[in-house]
């Protein structure tokens, strides 16, 4: 199952506190100036690259931080998220990037600390779109356009979700009482069961809008963010879930999906991955790994592609956002089995 990588609210901002992360903070001070610092520390990730790069892929990020920080960095490629996670519990890993399901599961099990998220195109998270082919019945205005910057794009909202002309935000929870409208027996394309965007944060919203989604709704079972606008588009399922904006995915083949696919309705804001650390770390080295990952890729123009390369992101921040770790969490719980 692959779960995301971020860690609890309340421990990470601790953990923050401690090791001073801030730009002001000394980052020679630690809470126990006996605490000496290992020879060497072991990340591990799932890279976006495979096989033969895997190796060119992560020196140049191990080789900055043993350069900065005076030891060792090992990079180690997991399987999964989740091994992320094990790897951090036995010890073999004392810094792992991960997805946020895993970062909260390092936390509630390992006790790690949380010292950085994830930032994609300028944002640490992202909303599920609830998508239609119906807006007479969804929408309570007529749907207007806006565009979504990363691609340039102009698509379709209503219910006041975004401004009209204006670049579109994604910004979460909006107009989730629209959900109500949809009625016994509505087709309802869903993604696996694991997918945050296409099944959790959906399901939630529907169930907390008074729908029975295991009898209410008829499930049209999709793989994939992209299958799951295509089926709106097609008409296939009336409603339909996935990240903000998957409509983008599919503009080749359906280059008037933004007059056939309405987004409606955002659920709560659902947590990119970030960076966690095992407790065994000083404080004070964790000042210092957290401030030289958070401007890695400000570091330089091949930071920055390596960065992206590596495992797709465009920076960090220590802007961590407990409270969306903290939904996250509970949302999980209800899908644990």
């Amino acid at each position: 199952m692959r779960k995301p990588l971020l860690i609890t609210g309340v421990a990470a901002l601790a953990a923050l506190a401690l090791a001073g992360c801030s730009s002001t903070a000394d980052p020679s001070a630690s809470t126990d100036a006996t605490t000496e610092w290992p020879d060497s520390i072991t990340i591990s990730l799932v890279p976006s690259v495979e096989g033969e790069d895997l190796a060119e892929a992560l020196d140049p990020l191990t080789t900055y931080l043993s350069e900065n920080l005076g030891i060792e960095v090992k990079g180690v490629v997991a399987s999964d998220y989740a091994a992320t996670v094990e790897a951090l519990g036995t010890d073999q890993a004392q810094v792992i990037i991960t997805d946020a399901g895993s970062l909260y599961n390092a936390t509630e099990r390992y006790d790690a600390q949380l010292i950085l998220r994830d930032v994609r195109f300028g944002a640490t998270s992202y909303a599920s779109v609830a998508f239609t082919n119906n807006p007479d019945k969804y929408c309570d205005d007529e749907p207007t356009l806006s565009t979504y910057a990363a691609s340039g794009i102009e698509l379709s909202y209503c219910n006041g979700i975004e401004a009209a002309g204006e670049n579109a935000t994604g910004q979460g929870p909006a107009a989730l009482d629209a959900l109500a409208k949809i009625d016994a027996g509505t087709k309802v394309a869903l993604q696996a069961a694991t997918s945050p965007a296409g099944y959790q944060y959906p399901v939630v919203a529907m169930r907390e809008a008074g729908i029975d989604t295991d009898n209410d709704i008829t499930q049209v079972p999709v793989e994939g963010n992209n299958n799951a606008v295509l089926a709106v588009y097609h008409g296939d399922a009336e409603v339909s879930f996935g990240y903000w904006d998957a409509r983008t995915t599919v503009t080749d083949e359906a280059p008037d999906v933004a007059e056939k696919v309405v987004a409606f309705a955002y659920t709560d804001m659902i947590p990119n991955g970030g960076v966690a650390v095992s407790k065994s770390l000083p404080a004070d080295l964790v000042a210092q790994l957290t401030e030289l990952m958070d401007g890695y890729a400000d570091s330089s123009d091949e930071a920055a592609s390596v960065m992206f390369d590596l495992v797709g992101l465009s920076d960090w921040t220590s802007d961590t956002a407990p409270e969306e770790i903290t939904r996250y969490g509970e949302i999980l719980a209800q899908f644990a089995n």
